[in-house]
Protein backbone atom coordinates (compact mmCIF):
# COMPACT_ATOMS: atom_id res chain seq x y z
CA UNK A 1 0.00 0.00 0.00
CA UNK A 2 1.96 3.07 -1.13
CA UNK A 3 2.24 5.90 1.28
CA UNK A 4 1.56 9.04 -0.55
CA UNK A 5 -1.15 9.40 -3.14
CA UNK A 6 0.55 8.24 -6.63
CA UNK A 7 1.19 11.90 -9.02
CA UNK A 8 3.52 13.40 -11.23
CA UNK A 9 5.83 14.39 -8.31
CA UNK A 10 5.15 11.45 -6.66
CA UNK A 11 5.55 7.63 -6.92
CA UNK A 12 3.95 6.60 -3.74
CA UNK A 13 6.80 6.32 -1.63
CA UNK A 14 9.76 8.63 -2.66
CA UNK A 15 9.32 12.23 -4.37
CA UNK A 16 10.43 13.62 -7.28
CA UNK A 17 10.88 16.74 -9.30
CA UNK A 18 8.65 16.22 -12.42
CA UNK A 19 10.14 16.90 -16.16
CA UNK A 20 13.82 17.39 -15.90
CA UNK A 21 15.32 14.87 -13.71
CA UNK A 22 17.43 16.10 -10.57
CA UNK A 23 20.91 13.82 -10.78
CA UNK A 24 21.29 13.50 -6.57
CA UNK A 25 24.59 15.01 -5.44
CA UNK A 26 27.33 11.67 -4.52
CA UNK A 27 28.84 11.91 -1.43
CA UNK A 28 32.04 12.22 -3.29
CA UNK A 29 31.14 14.77 -5.42
CA UNK A 30 30.46 16.94 -2.08
CA UNK A 31 34.00 15.77 -0.64
CA UNK A 32 35.62 16.65 -3.45
CA UNK A 33 33.74 20.29 -3.61
CA UNK A 34 34.31 21.09 0.33
CA UNK A 35 38.04 20.34 0.62
CA UNK A 36 38.87 21.50 -2.76
CA UNK A 37 39.96 24.94 -1.81
CA UNK A 38 36.82 26.96 -3.73
CA UNK A 39 35.34 27.96 -0.40
CA UNK A 40 35.53 31.96 0.16
CA UNK A 41 36.53 32.95 3.18
CA UNK A 42 33.22 34.33 5.33
CA UNK A 43 33.73 37.22 7.91
CA UNK A 44 32.99 36.12 11.59
CA UNK A 45 30.22 38.47 13.02
CA UNK A 46 30.24 40.47 10.46
CA UNK A 47 28.51 43.72 11.31
CA UNK A 48 25.58 45.63 10.04
CA UNK A 49 22.78 48.18 11.39
CA UNK A 50 20.54 47.13 14.42
CA UNK A 51 17.05 47.23 13.84
CA UNK A 52 14.06 48.37 15.67
CA UNK A 53 11.76 45.56 16.25
CA UNK A 54 8.61 44.97 14.52
CA UNK A 55 6.06 47.10 15.10
CA UNK A 56 2.27 46.51 15.84
CA UNK A 57 -0.95 45.37 13.83
CA UNK A 58 -1.38 46.41 10.55
CA UNK A 59 -3.79 47.64 8.07
CA UNK A 60 -5.98 45.66 6.12
CA UNK A 61 -4.17 45.46 2.39
CA UNK A 62 -0.75 45.90 3.88
CA UNK A 63 2.06 43.50 5.25
CA UNK A 64 4.89 44.23 7.44
CA UNK A 65 7.83 42.00 6.75
CA UNK A 66 10.86 41.08 8.91
CA UNK A 67 13.86 39.59 7.78
CA UNK A 68 15.32 37.44 10.41
CA UNK A 69 17.73 35.39 8.95
CA UNK A 70 18.27 32.63 6.37
CA UNK A 71 15.07 32.07 5.00
CA UNK A 72 13.20 33.03 8.34
CA UNK A 73 10.77 36.06 7.64
CA UNK A 74 8.23 37.29 10.77
CA UNK A 75 4.96 38.28 8.27
CA UNK A 76 2.43 40.71 10.09
CA UNK A 77 -0.99 40.03 8.17
CA UNK A 78 -3.62 42.20 9.53
CA UNK A 79 -5.00 38.92 10.73
CA UNK A 80 -2.52 36.79 11.93
CA UNK A 81 1.22 36.65 12.51
CA UNK A 82 2.80 34.22 10.29
CA UNK A 83 6.70 32.67 10.40
CA UNK A 84 8.25 30.86 7.83
CA UNK A 85 11.39 28.23 8.22
CA UNK A 86 12.61 29.71 11.63
CA UNK A 87 15.90 28.92 12.76
CA UNK A 88 17.15 30.56 15.38
CA UNK A 89 19.91 27.54 16.36
CA UNK A 90 23.72 28.01 16.15
CA UNK A 91 24.09 25.34 13.94
CA UNK A 92 22.06 23.75 10.83
CA UNK A 93 22.93 20.43 11.87
CA UNK A 94 22.03 16.97 13.33
CA UNK A 95 24.18 18.01 16.12
CA UNK A 96 25.06 21.25 17.88
CA UNK A 97 28.65 20.53 18.00
CA UNK A 98 29.44 20.07 14.29
CA UNK A 99 28.46 21.77 11.19
CA UNK A 100 27.35 24.82 9.24
CA UNK A 101 27.92 27.85 11.82
CA UNK A 102 25.88 31.07 11.80
CA UNK A 103 28.19 33.88 11.51
CA UNK A 104 25.53 36.34 12.70
CA UNK A 105 22.98 35.78 15.22
CA UNK A 106 19.25 36.02 14.13
CA UNK A 107 18.21 39.61 13.18
CA UNK A 108 15.31 39.05 15.73
CA UNK A 109 16.03 37.12 18.68
CA UNK A 110 13.58 34.53 20.02
CA UNK A 111 12.89 36.53 23.05
CA UNK A 112 11.62 39.38 20.80
CA UNK A 113 9.10 37.74 18.83
CA UNK A 114 5.73 38.46 19.55
CA UNK A 115 2.68 36.06 19.78
CA UNK A 116 3.25 33.57 16.25
CA UNK A 117 -0.06 32.12 15.32
CA UNK A 118 1.05 30.07 12.02
CA UNK A 119 4.41 28.47 11.14
CA UNK A 120 5.39 27.67 7.76
CA UNK A 121 7.46 24.78 7.14
CA UNK A 122 8.84 24.45 3.26
CA UNK A 123 10.82 21.05 3.49
CA UNK A 124 13.26 18.96 6.01
CA UNK A 125 16.83 20.61 5.55
CA UNK A 126 18.33 21.49 8.65
CA UNK A 127 18.80 24.78 7.67
CA UNK A 128 15.02 25.00 7.04
CA UNK A 129 13.36 22.51 9.64
CA UNK A 130 15.33 23.29 12.91
CA UNK A 131 13.49 21.15 15.50
CA UNK A 132 14.78 23.23 18.47
CA UNK A 133 13.25 26.34 17.12
CA UNK A 134 9.90 24.32 16.45
CA UNK A 135 9.79 23.02 19.75
CA UNK A 136 10.50 26.58 21.74
CA UNK A 137 7.75 27.93 19.16
CA UNK A 138 5.72 24.86 20.22
CA UNK A 139 6.07 25.56 24.18
CA UNK A 140 5.76 29.32 23.58
CA UNK A 141 3.17 29.90 21.81
CA UNK A 142 0.96 26.41 20.63
CA UNK A 143 0.82 28.16 16.48
CA UNK A 144 -0.72 25.90 13.66
CA UNK A 145 2.04 24.40 11.69
CA UNK A 146 1.46 24.13 8.03
CA UNK A 147 4.54 21.41 6.40
CA UNK A 148 4.78 19.18 3.07
CA UNK A 149 3.78 15.88 3.28
CA UNK A 150 6.15 13.29 5.24
CA UNK A 151 7.55 15.75 7.49
CA UNK A 152 4.08 16.30 10.21
CA UNK A 153 5.70 12.39 11.85
CA UNK A 154 8.89 14.55 12.29
CA UNK A 155 7.26 17.24 14.28
CA UNK A 156 5.04 14.76 15.94
CA UNK A 157 7.86 13.56 18.02
CA UNK A 158 8.06 16.96 19.75
CA UNK A 159 4.46 17.06 20.39
CA UNK A 160 3.63 19.26 17.36
CA UNK A 161 0.39 18.55 15.59
CA UNK A 162 1.37 19.75 11.77
CA UNK A 163 -0.99 20.11 8.55
CA UNK A 164 0.55 18.71 5.82
CA UNK A 165 -0.27 20.20 2.23
CA UNK A 166 0.58 18.49 -0.84
CA UNK A 167 1.37 20.99 -3.88
CA UNK A 168 -1.60 23.05 -4.73
CA UNK A 169 -3.51 21.57 -1.66
CA UNK A 170 -4.95 24.43 0.23
CA UNK A 171 -6.06 24.82 4.19
CA UNK A 172 -7.61 27.74 6.11
CA UNK A 173 -5.72 28.14 9.18
CA UNK A 174 -6.17 31.47 11.52
CA UNK A 175 -8.18 33.37 8.56
CA UNK A 176 -5.43 32.63 6.06
CA UNK A 177 -5.86 30.64 2.50
CA UNK A 178 -2.54 28.40 2.69
CA UNK A 179 -1.60 26.80 -0.35
CA UNK A 180 1.20 24.71 -1.27
CA UNK A 181 3.28 25.34 -4.26
CA UNK A 182 5.84 23.36 -6.09
CA UNK A 183 9.14 24.08 -6.18
CA UNK A 184 12.65 22.01 -7.38
CA UNK A 185 14.71 21.00 -4.91
CA UNK A 186 15.07 17.64 -3.02
CA UNK A 187 14.86 16.47 1.10
CA UNK A 188 17.35 14.42 3.35
CA UNK A 189 17.90 14.28 7.12
CA UNK A 190 20.10 11.24 7.00
CA UNK A 191 21.82 8.93 4.42
CA UNK A 192 18.83 6.89 4.35
CA UNK A 193 15.54 9.15 3.66
CA UNK A 194 15.88 11.00 0.26
CA UNK A 195 13.18 12.37 -0.84
CA UNK A 196 11.08 10.63 2.06
CA UNK A 197 9.11 13.95 2.26
CA UNK A 198 7.82 16.80 -0.10
CA UNK A 199 9.49 20.46 -0.75
CA UNK A 200 7.71 23.48 -2.06
CA UNK A 201 6.75 26.62 -0.89
CA UNK A 202 3.62 28.65 0.07
CA UNK A 203 0.87 31.48 -0.86
CA UNK A 204 -0.51 33.02 1.80
CA UNK A 205 -3.73 34.85 1.04
CA UNK A 206 -6.05 37.32 3.31
CA UNK A 207 -8.68 39.53 2.07
CA UNK A 208 -6.28 42.38 1.10
CA UNK A 209 -3.69 40.23 -1.03
CA UNK A 210 -1.45 37.26 -1.15
CA UNK A 211 2.56 36.46 -0.77
CA UNK A 212 4.34 33.96 -1.98
CA UNK A 213 7.10 32.26 0.39
CA UNK A 214 8.85 30.34 -2.32
CA UNK A 215 11.02 27.86 0.52
CA UNK A 216 14.23 26.46 -1.55
CA UNK A 217 13.72 25.99 -5.47
CA UNK A 218 15.98 25.87 -8.71
CA UNK A 219 14.88 27.60 -11.64
CA UNK A 220 11.79 25.76 -14.17
CA UNK A 221 8.68 26.47 -15.50
CA UNK A 222 6.82 26.18 -11.97
CA UNK A 223 6.47 29.23 -11.55
CA UNK A 224 4.63 30.25 -14.08
CA UNK A 225 2.49 27.59 -13.31
CA UNK A 226 2.07 29.60 -9.91
CA UNK A 227 0.98 32.67 -11.70
CA UNK A 228 -1.36 30.77 -14.17
CA UNK A 229 -3.25 28.49 -11.19
CA UNK A 230 -2.80 31.46 -8.38
CA UNK A 231 -2.43 34.51 -9.58
CA UNK A 232 0.75 36.83 -9.29
CA UNK A 233 1.87 37.70 -6.02
CA UNK A 234 1.91 40.69 -4.65
CA UNK A 235 4.89 39.95 -2.64
CA UNK A 236 7.44 37.35 -3.53
CA UNK A 237 10.22 35.87 -0.96
CA UNK A 238 12.43 34.23 -3.31
CA UNK A 239 15.87 32.53 -2.70
CA UNK A 240 18.87 33.87 -4.14
CA UNK A 241 21.79 32.18 -2.11
CA UNK A 242 23.73 28.91 -2.14
CA UNK A 243 23.99 28.73 -5.70
CA UNK A 244 28.06 28.14 -6.21
CA UNK A 245 29.44 25.93 -7.95
CA UNK A 246 26.72 25.61 -10.56
CA UNK A 247 27.30 22.09 -11.44
CA UNK A 248 25.97 21.23 -7.97
CA UNK A 249 23.80 23.68 -6.89
CA UNK A 250 22.21 24.24 -10.31
CA UNK A 251 19.46 22.22 -10.35
CA UNK A 252 18.14 22.69 -6.66
CA UNK A 253 19.04 26.11 -5.79
CA UNK A 254 18.48 29.65 -8.13
CA UNK A 255 21.24 31.85 -8.53
CA UNK A 256 20.56 35.51 -8.50
CA UNK A 257 19.69 35.97 -12.14
CA UNK A 258 17.36 33.09 -12.03
CA UNK A 259 15.51 34.43 -9.23
CA UNK A 260 14.94 37.95 -10.79
CA UNK A 261 13.75 35.35 -13.73
CA UNK A 262 11.67 33.68 -11.14
CA UNK A 263 9.97 37.03 -10.20
CA UNK A 264 8.97 37.92 -14.08
CA UNK A 265 7.80 34.55 -14.60
CA UNK A 266 5.47 34.80 -11.12
CA UNK A 267 4.31 38.84 -12.09
CA UNK A 268 5.53 39.80 -8.67
CA UNK A 269 4.83 43.02 -7.95
CA UNK A 270 7.72 43.10 -5.27
CA UNK A 271 9.82 40.40 -4.54
CA UNK A 272 12.23 40.24 -1.25
CA UNK A 273 15.30 38.02 -1.56
CA UNK A 274 16.48 34.97 1.53
CA UNK A 275 18.01 32.21 1.82
CA UNK A 276 22.19 34.59 2.08
CA UNK A 277 23.93 35.69 4.48
CA UNK A 278 23.80 33.32 7.53
CA UNK A 279 25.40 29.81 7.26
CA UNK A 280 27.82 29.56 4.57
CA UNK A 281 26.62 26.19 2.69
CA UNK A 282 28.04 26.86 -0.68
CA UNK A 283 30.86 28.43 -2.30
CA UNK A 284 30.44 32.32 -3.13
CA UNK A 285 31.06 34.94 -1.26
CA UNK A 286 29.45 36.34 1.91
CA UNK A 287 27.83 39.84 -0.08
CA UNK A 288 27.52 37.92 -3.82
CA UNK A 289 24.12 36.82 -3.92
CA UNK A 290 22.85 40.75 -3.37
CA UNK A 291 25.53 42.56 -5.36
CA UNK A 292 24.80 40.12 -8.20
CA UNK A 293 20.95 40.54 -7.13
CA UNK A 294 21.34 43.99 -7.72
CA UNK A 295 23.03 43.65 -11.52
CA UNK A 296 20.65 41.15 -12.56
CA UNK A 297 17.91 43.40 -11.35
CA UNK A 298 19.37 46.52 -13.50
CA UNK A 299 19.95 44.40 -16.63
CA UNK A 300 16.68 42.74 -16.61
CA UNK A 301 15.63 46.67 -16.01
CA UNK A 302 14.04 46.41 -13.22
CA UNK A 303 12.49 49.34 -11.21
CA UNK A 304 14.77 50.35 -8.00
CA UNK A 305 13.07 48.55 -5.05
CA UNK A 306 11.33 45.82 -7.17
CA UNK A 307 13.62 43.00 -6.37
CA UNK A 308 15.07 44.14 -3.08
CA UNK A 309 16.97 42.67 -0.03
CA UNK A 310 16.21 43.83 3.81
CA UNK A 311 18.82 44.27 6.76
CA UNK A 312 18.87 41.29 8.85
CA UNK A 313 16.41 42.74 11.94
CA UNK A 314 14.72 45.25 9.25
CA UNK A 315 10.90 45.51 8.38
CA UNK A 316 9.71 46.94 6.07
CA UNK A 317 5.93 47.87 5.19
CA UNK A 318 4.74 46.67 1.59
CA UNK A 319 1.10 47.31 0.18
CA UNK A 320 -1.24 44.37 -0.73
CA UNK A 321 -3.23 46.17 -3.88
CA UNK A 322 -3.45 43.06 -6.12
CA UNK A 323 -6.01 40.28 -4.80
CA UNK A 324 -6.38 36.88 -6.02
CA UNK A 325 -8.78 37.16 -8.72
CA UNK A 326 -7.61 40.81 -10.19
CA UNK A 327 -3.93 38.26 -10.35
CA UNK A 328 -5.72 35.92 -11.92
CA UNK A 329 -7.60 38.18 -14.64
CA UNK A 330 -4.31 40.05 -15.65
CA UNK A 331 -2.32 36.86 -15.76
CA UNK A 332 -5.03 35.62 -18.21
Amino acid sequence: MPRFAPSDHCDGWRFFNPGRKVRPISPLELLRWRFGGTLQAWPRQPRGPVFAPPGGLVDRGQVSVTFINHSSFLIRLPGAVVLTDPIFSARCSPVSWAGPKRVRPPGLSFDRLPAVDVVLVSHCHYDHMDLPSLRALQNRFEPRFVTMPGDARRLRRLGIRAVELDWWQTAWVDGLRITATPARHFSARTPFDRNRSLWGGFMIADPGGQILFAGDSGAGPHWSEIRARLGAPDLALLPIGAYEPRRLMAPVHMNPAEAVQAHRQLGARRSVGMHFGTFQLTSEAIDAPQAELLAAGEAAGLAPGQFLTLGFGETRLFGLRRGRAESAAAAS
